[in-house]
Order: structure tokens, then C-alpha cells, then sequence
């Protein structure tokens, strides 16, 4: 089966439940989602909004209460919002390359520990955070461990070792000092091996068909290891053809909406997840937009979605939502944007109207403005 660009992106937006808001609870959406970028708070709970129907925040704050969804570090090395029966998994295929790159970082090695002194050091981590420590108190503990404080090592621990982040209230769940608590201890996911394969499948899952760059690019993992692992699945996935004649992957039974589909307009948050999940973007970005919106250090902007795809970025203003649009917009788009954009002033006004205002220095920097307007509802 051979699928064209519009086909992938409606596969991606299917599966990303951004064709239609669905009427699903929190702790489930996130588990088909797969994973939702949360360096920003307010992120998963913008993404869920512009996915589920009749979104409470108010679940969302008690799934991570209750601990049915957890907020770690994990792919690429960020903060992801994911199911609890997901990340003991997660964390074991990722676990290479989450200490890897902290224990032979300079940031690391200037403590004068060597590496197996800073393994040594996770059961006395794992007991003093079964209960919520901030960050100053673990690094107290660590520094009484060691005889004086040394800097670098709980920046490394607190990446690889088997942490949640716990809810420390504000409108979206974690505001400052972070808090953290050990992960429950499991045997589930002994084998790495299995693991990655488990990783990859929910992985496509939420975001196929994608090629093995593309999972690559969202996990971070070798291209070898990711290679291995598709071997290893065999039967497992099924493979397709892309636009380019390139192989891609997907999980047997994957739904592929014809490339007519209607698309709603959204206003998607920071780091949306389907603007990253890809080493090819154009399935989402359009490439002359990708430096626009993905900037160089990093930062995502929150992003206007037409047609499926990205077509400018929002911010919120006094007296509305102020969306650039990178090229013309018709009278419809502008309109469904608008209706968009009443309901999310809604949804700001009780927890943060002015969301993401640190980033906004980003809109005085070789932003294209081929249309900006001021959308009130």
C-alpha cells in the first residue's frame, strides 16, 4: 500500500484525535496519545483541550494526583505526560541513553564521581523519594551521602534515575520548586530488548505509519537499535510506501483516512507532540514554516493547525487571542479560528490568561505576518 503526504497527515491527525474532539476520559486519551511534551505545564492540558470533548481540567489535575498518568523525564530527554502501566517500559528502553549522555557530560564528571559511584548512589535516592522531595532537599540529602555537596550529580539522577515529577498545584498541576517521588518499583520491564519493541509499537500506534528515521528522531534511540527492534517485531508491523518511495511502518490495522478528510482549525500548545514526533515534519509543517516555528534553542511556539497543517502561531493578548497566519487565510478558516479561539479565552480565564508569556519576545523576530488578527470569539 502506497500512501501521499495528505493520506500521513490525516493518519497522524486521526490517531492524534485531531480530525474531531472525542469524547474519551483523560487517563485514556493520553494512553492512546502515547506521550504529550510537558516541559511547559500548561502544555498537556492545552493539548488535551484541543482534542477531547467537553475537557475537565479538574480530571486531568486528579489522574496525576492519583498517579494513573505520570509526568517523567523520557523521550529526547523531556519532560512527557504518559500512563502509568506505560513508563516502566519507557524508561527501560530509553533508560541508554538518559544516563549515557548525563554521566559522561562535563556538568556530571566535574562532581570527581566516577560512574559506578553515581549508580551506588540510586537506592539511598530511591528510599529518601518515597515520598515527594524537592529538588534542594534531595541535593541536601546527597551532599550529607558524600561528605560535601557535589555539583552535577543530581543533575544527572534526577534524568535517569526512575522519578515521577509530583503535582504541586498552580493552574496546571507543577508550578516551582519541583517536586519529585520514586517510581514504583516493577520487574515488567527487566528486558531492554523488549522494552524498545514495546516503545516502537505504541509508538506507531499513536503516530504511524512512520519510517525508521521517524522513530528514530521521536525516541532518540541509535538507528541500529531501532533498526534491530523492527527486525525483531517481524510479523508484528506492517510495512507501507510513502510519498517518496520510502518504507514506512505501522502497526497491523491502522486506519488511514482518505486525504479529502475534513480538518478543524486548531490552536495547538507549545511543543505539540505531532510537530515533533518526525524526522520528517512536512507531514504537519510546511517546510518554508519548520524555522518559524521550531526555533533554534528549542522552543516550540504554540501553533495554528488549517487544513492539518501548521499555518502560523497564537498567543493570547489583551482582548483576545492574537493569531499570526504565515500566509492568506480564508474567510472560513479565519472563522472557524475565531470560534476556536472564543473557546479557549474560556478555558484561560480561570486558570492563566496569559499563557506562555515568557516566550513572547519570539513574535518580534522574523515572524512573517501575512495576516494578524485579534480573534475574540
Amino acid at each position: 500500500m502506497s500512501l501521499n503526504s495528505r493520506q500521513l497527515n490525516r493518519a497522524t491527525l486521526d490517531r492524534q484525535m485531531l480530525l474531531r474532539r472525542e469524547s474519551v476520559n483523560v487517563v485514556d486519551a493520553v494512553r492512546r496519545l502515547v506521550a504529550l511534551q510537558a516541559q511547559e505545564p500548561a502544555s498537556p492540558y492545552l493539548a488535551l483541550w484541543n482534542r477531547l470533548a467537553d475537557f475537565d481540567p479538574a480530571a486531568l489535575a486528579s489522574a496525576f494526583e492519583e498517579g494513573n498518568l505520570v509526568k517523567a523525564t523520557l523521550m529526547r530527554l523531556t519532560l512527557h505526560v504518559v500512563h502509568a502501566s506505560d513508563y516502566p517500559y519507557f524508561h527501560a528502553a530509553m533508560l541508554p541513553n538518559l544516563r549515557g549522555p548525563r554521566l559522561g557530560d562535563r556538568r556530571f564528571t566535574i562532581s570527581g564521581l566516577s560512574i559506578a559511584e553515581a549508580d551506588a548512589l540510586l537506592p539511598y535516592l530511591a528510599l529518601f523519594t518515597s515520598q515527594p522531595r524537592t529538588g534542594a532537599e534531595v541535593e541536601e540529602m546527597l551532599a550529607a551521602r558524600l561528605g560535601e555537596p557535589r555539583q552535577g550529580v543530581w543533575w544527572a539522577l534526577r534524568t535517569y534515575a526512575p522519578l515521577h515529577q509530583v503535582p504541586t498545584g498552580g493552574p496546571w498541576s507543577f508550578k516551582a520548586p519541583s517536586s519529585y517521588r520514586a517510581a514504583p518499583a516493577t520487574v515488567a520491564a527487566e528486558n531492554w530488548s523488549e522494552s524498545v519493541q514495546f516503545l516502537i509499537l505504541r509508538y506507531l500506534a499513536a503516530f504511524g505509519p512512520a519510517s525508521m528515521l521517524d522513530i528514530a528522531q521521536f525516541t532518540i534511540l541509535k538507528r541500529s537499535v531501532v533498526q534491530n527492534a523492527l527486525k525483531e517485531l517481524g510479523g508484528g508491523i506492517e510495512t507501507l510506501t510513502g510519498p517518496s518511495g520510502e518504507m514506512l511502518f505501522d502497526v497491523p490495522g491502522g486506519r488511514y483516512p482518505a486525504e479529502d478528510t475534513v480538518a478543524p482549525p486548531r490552536l495547538l500548545p507549545m511543543w505539540d507532540s505531532i510537530l515533533l514526533a518526525y524526522a520528517d515534519r512536512s507531514r504537519v509543517i510546511p517546510p518554508e514554516y519548520r524555522s518559524l516555528i521550531l526555533r533554534r534553542n528549542g522552543d516550540v511556539l504554540p501553533t495554528l493547525l488549517i487544513d492539518g497543517f501548521a499555518a502560523g502561531v497564537w498567543r493570547p493578548v489583551e482582548g483576545g487571542i492574537e493569531a499570526t497566519a504565515f500566509h492568506r487565510l480564508t474567510s472560513d478558516e479565519w472563522y472557524g479560528l475565531a470560534a476556536e479561539a472564543a473557546a479557549l479565552q474560556a478555558f484561560l480565564l480561570d486558570r492563566d490568561s496569559a499563557v506562555y508569556r515568557r516566550y513572547e519576545h519570539w513574535w518580534s523576530k522574523d515572524l512573517p505576518t501575512a495576516d494578524v488578527r485579534i480573534l475574540t470569539g
